[in-house]
C-alpha cells in the first residue's frame, strides 16, 4: 500500500478504535478491559491475511468498508 493509504488507513484504524472505546463485551483474558485499537487491527489483519500495511492498494475501499462494520458490530 502506498504511503498515502497507509496514513488515512492508520487514522482512520484510530477512529475506529476511539468509537470502540468502552463498547467491546468484557471476556475473561481481558480483565482489565479490551484494547478496541488492538481489535480492529487484529480484525483486519486477519480478514486480509495481512498487516494493514501490507495490503494492497485496491483493496483500500474493502478495508475501509470492513472497520465501518467493525464500528457498527462490536464484538
Amino acid at each position: 500500500m502506498n504511503e498515502e493509504n497507509r496514513r488515512k488507513l492508520w487514522r482512520f484504524i484510530v477512529e475506529a478504535g476511539d468509537y470502540l472505546l468502552g463498547q467491546l463485551p468484557n471476556h475473561p483474558n481481558h480483565p482489565k478491559g479490551r484494547n478496541p485499537y488492538a481489535h480492529v487491527a487484529i480484525c483486519v489483519k486477519s480478514k486480509f491475511n495481512a498487516s494493514y500495511k501490507d495490503i494492497s492498494d485496491e483493496q483500500y475501499e474493502e478495508v475501509v468498508k470492513y472497520i465501518e462494520y467493525l464500528k457498527e458490530n462490536p464484538s
